[in-house]
């Protein structure tokens, strides 16, 4: 498989920034949930948080890395057709996969259980997808066993987490007065 151009970061740096995706991907379903409840419009709720969702990536996805480019003095040209198209691709789907998971929730899905099947998935389609993409460069007859078996744990896994997920209790009814006692009229 092709490798991406080392960054020059020593040892496990990799590792502590992949930590730093599975916290922000970790914690983003249930944000989200909480942002699209909180607009308090269940109509155009999720459309209202996905503007914000919009926003943020602007921020985050736009203005951060201009900002580090120029700091860098980098080009602003060289850019190739495959480089900028892939990537644009690869922005419209988290976009779409924002989109989807705000649908969900608006569909009476849960953070638990949209978010497990999100993430227990999400590995399977990336693993498929490389091999797809890869195929012509990889020996099919040396891959492990223990790869499909993760693939069949990924899937179970995220179908156990979504079907025995813990429920919050029902809430209890507020205590209702008896009515008052009335006496007859006397006549």
């Amino acid at each position: 498989m092709n490798s991406a151009p080392s960054s020059g970061a020593p040892g496990n740096t990799w590792f502590f920034y992949t930590l730093i995706t599975v916290f922000s991907w970790g914690v983003y379903g249930i944000l989200l949930h909480k942002g699209q409840v909180a607009m308090n419009d269940p109509a155009n709720g999720r459309y209202k948080a996905f503007l914000f969702v919009g926003i943020a990536y602007f921020l985050t996805a736009v203005l951060a890395p201009l900002f580090l480019l120029m700091g860098k003095g980098a080009a602003f040209s060289g850019y190739t057709t495959p480089g900028w198209s892939w990537s644009l691709i690869a922005g419209i789907m988290g976009a779409i996969g924002a989109f989807g998971t705000l649908l969900a929730f608006g569909a009476k899905g849960t953070p638990a259980a949209v978010m497990s099947i999100v993430f227990a998935g999400a590995p399977v389609v990336n693993a498929l997808v490389s091999l797809w993409l890869f195929r012509h460069e990889i020996d099919f007859s040396k891959v492990s066993p223990l790869f499909y078996l993760g693939i069949f744990l990924a899937v179970a896994g995220g179908g156990l987490v979504t079907l025995y997920k813990p429920t919050p209790a029902p809430k209890k009814a507020a205590a209702s007065k008896p009515a008052p006692a009335t006496t007859p009229a006397r006549v």
